[in-house]
């Protein structure tokens, strides 16, 4: 077990969100004085910042060695897990949260079923059910697109090619999975039956890092690219290949979606804005956004073609009508510097989560009532992790995952 192996996943487990390109050159904060110190500096911060260590919600000893489990497998080197284990749980035990949640009760109720995925510390992300009952997901550091099955809680995962790092999955019209290469500028799909992966190499040298995926009834498919800041399209049956740039720089597109009229919307993770995209053009409006601090993750659509946000920046949860332009936003309940990530519209109610803040809460807001609650997202024993996507199945249920240990995660909704 290399060093650079050890310390990758367990930097993991410490993420919070992703930081920016601002964040990571800030100077790494100073972790307490105490033995294993040295070590822990040494194995995270060659592959994350150490504000990722000083933002965990803390635990206790028993938890943190179940989380640091989650991601690798220690056991060869057990001098070495002792003394990182016992250095975090010195200085990071239960009442360390610096950033606690607040839990809004109710009386709806939820379930939970958790999966857990094959491999450690591979990112486990992004689920999507296919018409098979199986469900997709990529693990990003693993570098793998993997196939569960919800009935036997067993998965399948196909190596990717070399340093592909998929961000997403998404399913075609045809059912087949494809990834966005977001390591080495890719879009490609795996065939279930080989695990040979079909992929299609970016034309521009500028277009580095493909990000979320969504195809119309044709197949096509559009997709975002958030450092280099762009919008493209790939024909799976030519190749062709087309990308553009946003018009306004550092709008860092992110996620992806088609309205009801087959317009694309894209949303702006830098800047207050979405962004609506012509498919045959790829001609670019840009909606903006009013609150200071605005960026969004992503957005889903209601039935009534109305825009459901995540305000990330400013801790909110928003709505916009196209048709009118009018936008209303909610303070979401752990406050400003929730940032709420991952977002759905289910039964009248939009579900999203709140990963600025520990725990992971997965939160309801009744659009009747105007009205929230919210849930802590547990992942065995312990609650860790982050729900980066999420999606809703045909039979009314919920996919989230949890990063930091390999979690998906199926929510039932009580049904009235």
């Amino acid at each position: 077990m290399t060093k650079a192996i050890i310390a990758t996943a367990i930097a993991a487990a410490f993420a919070i969100a992703p930081l920016t390109a601002g964040a990571q050159a800030q100077k790494p904060p100073s972790l307490p004085e105490g033995k294993g110190k040295p070590l822990v500096e040494g194995m995270c911060a060659g592959c994350h910042a150490l504000q990722l260590i000083s933002n965990s919600s803390g635990y206790t000893r028993e938890h943190w060695t179940e989380l640091v489990n989650a991601m690798v497998d220690l056991s060869g080197s057990r001098a070495q897990r002792d003394e990182v284990i016992d250095y975090l749980a010195t200085n990071f035990p239960p009442t360390y949260n610096k950033r606690p949640a607040k839990p809004v009760p109710g009386k709806f109720q939820v379930t939970f079923k958790e999966y857990v995925t094959p491999q450690r510390g591979v990112r486990t992300r992004d689920p999507i059910l296919a018409s098979d009952g199986s469900i997709w997901y990529v693990g990003q550091y693993g570098n793998v697109i993997g196939r569960l099955d919800p009935r036997t809680g067993q998965a399948k995962e196909f190596p990717l090619p070399e340093n592909a790092m998929p961000h997403t999955v998404q399913l075609d019209p045809k059912g087949r999975p494809w990834f966005s290469g977001n390591k080495n500028a890719t879009m490609g799909w795996v065939d279930p039956a080989t695990g040979k992966a079909t992929v299609f190499k970016m034309t521009d040298p500028e277009a580095k890092d493909p990000h979320t995926i969504a195809f119309d009834k044709r197949g096509i498919a559009y997709f975002t690219f958030q450092a280099s800041n762009m919008v493209g399209r790939l024909d799976p049956d030519t190749g062709d290949i087309k990308v553009v740039k946003v018009a306004s720089e550092r709008s860092q597109p992110y996620d992806i979606k088609f309205d009801r009229d087959g317009m694309l919307w894209v949303s702006c993770n830098a800047r207050p804005c979405l962004l609506k995209v012509h498919p045959d053009t790829l001609a670019v409006t840009e909606v903006k956004l009013p609150t200071p601090k605005t960026t969004v993750r992503r957005f889903d659509f209601a039935p009534d073609g109305t825009i459901w946000f995540v305000n990330s920046g400013a801790g909110r949860l928003g709505r916009l009508n196209p048709k009118t332009g009018e936008i209303k936003e909610w303070d979401s309940p752990s406050g400003p510097r929730s940032h709420p990530y991952a977002i759905s519209v289910l039964d009248n109610a939009v579900w999203y989560n709140e990963s600025g803040v520990r725990p992971d809460m997965l939160v309801r807001f009744d659009i009747a009532t105007e009205t929230f609650q919210s849930w802590p997202i547990k992942s065995g024993n312990i609650y860790a992790g982050i729900v980066r996507k999420s999606t809703v199945t045909p039979q009314g249920t919920l996919l989230i995952h949890q990063t930091a240990t390999n979690r998906i995660i199926e929510v039932t909704p009580q049904r009235r």
